[in-house]
């Protein structure tokens, strides 16, 4: 239910930011409105692991993208611009489970997903299992906006955001101390189960995303991960899958999911969300 009411709160924030700009276009005297929502994944920041200077720093890091986020915005620009700042700044921070904080796999590798959709145009882009793109958010707005298509990934997207001069960089990069030592707990765990265990309780989710809504009154959202702890086979989750963890339609409203990605694509939930 929590995962949930992460996505659910967001839409409506934007439901009612929509209702307020249909009031605010009848007075010329008042500005239009803007707004976004912004989570960094369910499931990570529990209280039993949190320490007050934790809490802190993912506070700071949650401000700071946020505020890139509305600048954005109250300066006029698109919401696209404003998803994406946000989700990047978000990337660049090892607190959480995307870009630079990334889970590792089963076999000790970074693989990320990303998607992003216009709300305006219902059009979309999706990356996944990526392994050197440093803001993978970006790549997705590349397919979306630079190529025919709706989803690359693997090394094939790697090769495209090549093309587009986006920025790659060594997969150490992502390798961080933190998310080594959760892979290694669940591995010992598995080897005394003598079983297959996806994800512990405190290393399972952070994904981020962001929805904003701009002045024009274009809805976009986006979503960004570094997908579940110990995936082994490639796995991809909810979070590139336009419809069940990313969706926008300014008719509607625009949705970011975190959480169990496999319900979420099983339930078309962001989509359903949305209909």
């Amino acid at each position: 239910m929590t995962k949930i009411l992460l996505f659910i709160g967001s839409l409506l924030l934007l439901v009612q930011c929509t209702n307020m700009s249909s009031q605010e276009q009848s007075s010329e005297s008042k500005s239009a409105a803007y707004a976004i929502v912004i989570h960094g994944g369910a499931g990570t920041i529990t209280r039993d692991n949190m320490t007050d200077e934790k809490e802190q720093a993912y506070t700071n890091a949650l401000n700071a993208a946020l505020d890139e986020g509305i600048q954005i915005l109250a300066q006029g620009g698109e919401a696209k611009d404003a998803v994406i700042a946000a989700i990047k700044l978000m990337e660049d921070s090892p607190l959480f489970n995307a870009g630079k904080g990334s889970v590792f796999t089963h076999d000790g590798e970074n693989e990320m997903d990303a998607s992003i959709m216009d709300g305006a145009t219902l059009n979309a882009g999706a990356i996944g299992g990526v392994k050197t793109i440093k803001n993978p958010i970006t790549a997705a707005e590349a397919v979306m906006s630079k190529s025919d298509h709706v989803m690359m990934v693997g090394s094939g997207a790697e090769a495209f955001a090549i093309s587009q001069g986006l920025d790659t960089i060594d997969p150490s990069y992502f390798k961080t101390e933190r998310r080594w030592n959760s892979l290694q707990r669940i591995l010992e765990k598995e080897k005394s189960m003598g079983a297959h265990i996806s994800a512990l309780a405190d290393s399972k989710y952070g994904t981020v995303g962001a929805v904003a809504l701009d002045k024009n009154g274009n809805i976009v959202a986006g979503t960004s991960t570094g997908g579940m702890t110990n995936k082994k086979f490639n796995r991809i989750g909810d979070s590139p899958i336009i419809g069940a963890g990313t969706y926008a339609n300014n008719k509607t409203c625009g949705v970011s999911c975190t959480g169990h990605g496999e319900y979420f694509i099983r339930y078309a939930v962001a989509y359903d969300v949305s209909a």
